[in-house]
Parts: structure tokens; C-alpha cells; sequence
């Protein structure tokens, strides 16, 4: 079976969905929460160019038509940040 190739919404590159994060604008409620949920979806690469860019530019909130509350982006950065324990 072939990988679900995404795009990433800052850069533009294509990989597999694995690659990327996702945040997803939920169908009823329209909150926007990372990773999980039914609803528009937008992927963006895990590195702090993108996330500036993104963040800056708001691609996020009108890749999902919504507001994106600076929460997600908060979270977004806290995922950037290497573990202490993970060297």
C-alpha cells in the first residue's frame, strides 16, 4: 500500500503524513486542537522556520478557515523544544 503523501503548509514540501504535524478544525464545534479529531485538517513541517512563517503569516488560520487560539502555537513550540532526556 502507498503512504499518504501531505504538504506542508509553510514550505510547501511533500512527504508522507508521518512526517508532519496535524491541527484539525473539528466539523461541529469548530475548535481547533492538534493531532486528532474529524474535521479540515492542515500539516506542517516539525521544524522552527515553518512554525515562524506559519505563525507569523497565519497560514494556519486560513488554511482552516478558523482562528487558531495562540495555545496551539504554544504546544507547537513546547514539541520543538528537545527533551532533556532524549540525548
Amino acid at each position: 500500500m502507498e503512504p499518504n503523501y501531505r504538504r506542508c503548509l509553510s514550505c510547501r514540501r511533500v512527504a508522507p503524513k508521518s512526517a508532519f504535524w496535524r491541527v484539525v478544525r473539528v466539523h461541529p464545534s469548530r475548535q481547533v486542537q492538534l493531532d486528532q479529531g474529524m474535521g479540515r485538517s492542515a500539516y506542517i513541517c516539525p521544524q522552527a522556520s515553518c512554525l515562524a512563517a506559519a505563525q507569523k503569516k497565519n497560514r494556519l488560520g486560513r488554511s482552516l478557515r478558523a482562528s487558531v487560539p495562540e495555545e496551539i502555537y504554544q504546544r507547537l513550540w513546547q514539541r520543538l523544544e528537545p527533551c532533556p532526556g532524549s540525548i
